[in-house]
């Protein structure tokens, strides 16, 4: 039987003069791809639960150029497709990976498959006007698409997946009526966000990286140490955990490593080359998801991972599987992976941004209320740490405000990159020696289905601007009810009065202050980050109900200051 291509292409790194572009095939086959200019690239599929996949490596692209290319699957074309009604897919290279010239990224999270798969009445998918903008405007294509969390959602489905969903469960097939479980049941929440038309052409046309946040397992995952001692005796989760750890690492994480690190991950090259995959990313699933137990001696799989375009330097965290729950010892992210974060945060680069699917600076009476229940949930009273947890897992108070020593880590590490200088606390050593304070600092997150522009505030002249730029969601939405509580959140006489609730039960004030510049909006949206020399530019657009994009903040800033804020 003749292949058919089921998803993609997605073209995920385009790294000097090489990219790669992800498949899943309906059958076994050999994916080549040509591009303009002689350069080539092909694999074989590898399997896993009966279905195909492959990542291609294409080698020999000419710098600075825009390459058109095609797909093969076997000897037939399969993109683009005869007769698409889009612009030919391309590729497009840098001049040189460390030259002066401007770095365009655009980012959001939590995006419902389109149309309205839940059944919502949802505003305008901002990724789709996006990608039909960019058609007829292709001068405005960005470096990377960066993808902040929720790309599926587990535990919403659609009308389409609960059918399916329905005679799975007649079959047989255990779990929650409405959510998915298993490994099959996760490829056809895939297949029916990532075969959107427009989200399909812009895939195989703007390199991506992804991150997971909750809802690719469930709402809140990894809450608390006694919400996964609640999850785990469901019959369900361990199915669950490793169908969805398993397909996100062939769906997104894969895409994230570069050809190098493609060549050099382990897990890969047995994947790639066994016959059928299965059993290999079934234990891997339940593995990663168990880096405490006493049968797993390997340090904790590292989902974190880090690029350089041009002259800026990306490090995307993992927010959700490796943090330590342990109470009293809660950290967003484990001490080998917190290690790791600080030898890419050194280096040689002008500009620094932190991809975080959760918002590192919430609005300062939500950050108030988590530190405080952090300290509730783990108090020496039963009385007091049940209702404190109760609380938390109520109203999702698990930001990093709720990993406190995280938060207070993460910020003493801005401050010290800030201060720059020889001889400074945060002047930055590499493999290539010392290197001065960045240009700047933004750390670009989602999760919250809202939108806000926010500085830190370090109370001394640190140059480095430290911004906080979260844009959520592409597709879903916020309840209105809880509109004006993320609005007043912001006020002053709001901020103190939850502050003294966190002072009472001994949390201290933090070592930073911050200042919302834009915001928040709560429609969906795509958000812009342009690093042009001394100059970065954020700017989140939304969507209209015609479909189209407009601008809802803007702001510029250097070390000369922030510049032209606006307010929606």
């Amino acid at each position: 039987m003749t292949a058919q291509l089921l998803i993609g292409p997605l073209l995920r790194r385009v790294t000097g003069d090489r990219a790669t572009l992800w498949v899943e095939t309906s059958e076994p086959t050999t994916v080549r791809v040509e591009a303009e200019g002689g350069a080539v690239g092909s694999s074989s599929t590898f399997s896993a639960y009966g279905h195909h996949y492959a990542i291609v490596v294409v080698a020999g692209l000419a710098p600075d150029t825009s390459h058109a290319y095609r797909l093969h699957l076997g000897d037939e074309q399969a993109w683009p497709a005869a007769g698409s009604p889009y612009p030919p897919p391309v590729i497009v290279t840098r001049a040189a990976e460390d030259a002066a010239q401007p770095v365009s990224m655009v980012f959001g999270s939590c995006r419902q498959a389109t149309p309205d798969a839940t059944g919502k009445s949802l505003p305008p998918d901002a990724l789709d006007a996006y990608a039909r903008r960019l058609m007829s405007a292709p001068e405005q294509r960005p470096d990377l698409l960066v993808l902040l969390g929720d790309q599926v959602y587990a535990d919403e489905t659609s009308a389409k997946v609960r059918r399916f969903l329905r005679r799975r469960r007649s079959d047989g097939h255990d779990g929650p009526q409405h959510e998915v479980v298993g490994f099959e049941e996760y490829t056809k929440l895939y297949l029916e966000s990532w075969r959107d038309p427009e989200i399909r052409w812009l895939f195989s046309t703007v390199p991506s990286v992804m991150i997971f946040d909750d809802h690719e397992l469930v709402d809140d995952w990894n809450t608390s140490a006694s919400w996964r001692a609640d999850m785990a005796a469901q019959p369900w989760w361990r199915e669950r955990i490793s169908g969805g750890l398993g397909s996100y690492w062939i769906y997104q994480h894969l895409g994230n490593l570069s050809p190098d690190e493609l060549a050099a991950d382990p897990l890969y090259q047995k994947v790639s080359t066994a016959g059928d995959a299965t059993e290999l990313m079934r234990e891997f699933g339940r593995r990663v998801d168990e880096p405490d137990s006493a049968e797993n001696t390997d340090q904790p799989y590292r989902w974190s991972f880090a690029l350089d375009l041009g002259r800026t330097r990306l490090v995307v965290l993992d927010n959700r599987c490796n943090r330590v729950l342990t109470p009293g010892r809660r950290a967003m992210l484990p001490a080998a992976e917190w290690d790791w974060f600080l030898n890419q945060a050194h280096g040689d680069y002008d500009h620094l941004v932190i991809g975080s699917s959760l918002p590192w600076l919430m609005p300062p009476a939500i950050h108030h209320l988590e530190a405080w229940n952090e300290a509730a949930a783990e108090s020496r009273n039963p009385r007091t740490a049940a209702f404190g947890e109760k609380v938390r897992r109520a109203f999702d108070l698990e930001h990093w405000a709720a990993f406190g020593k995280s938060f207070t880590a993460l910020g003493e590490l801005f401050r010290r990159l800030g201060e720059g200088g020889p001889g400074s606390p945060g002047h930055r050593v590499g493999a290539g020696g010392a290197y001065a304070a960045p240009t700047s600092i933004s750390v670009l997150s989602g999760d919250v289905h809202h939108s806000y522009v926010a500085r830190a505030d370090f109370g001394h002249a640190m140059a480095t601007p430290v911004m906080q730029l979260t844009c959520s969601p592409i597709h879903n939405e916020v309840p209105r009810p809880m509109r004006p509580l993320m609005r007043i959140a912001w006020l002053p006489p709001v901020i103190r009065t939850v502050r003294g609730l966190a002072k009472a039960f001994g949390v201290p004030k933090p070592a930073i202050r911050w200042k919302r510049l834009a915001g928040p909006y709560f429609g969906n949206a795509v958000g812009t980050l342009r690093l042009d020399g001394d100059e970065a530019t954020a700017r989140i657009e939304g969507t209209r109900a015609d479909g189209h994009l407009h601008d809802v903040a803007a702001v510029g800033y250097s070390v000369a200051g922030v510049t032209a804020p606006a307010r929606e």
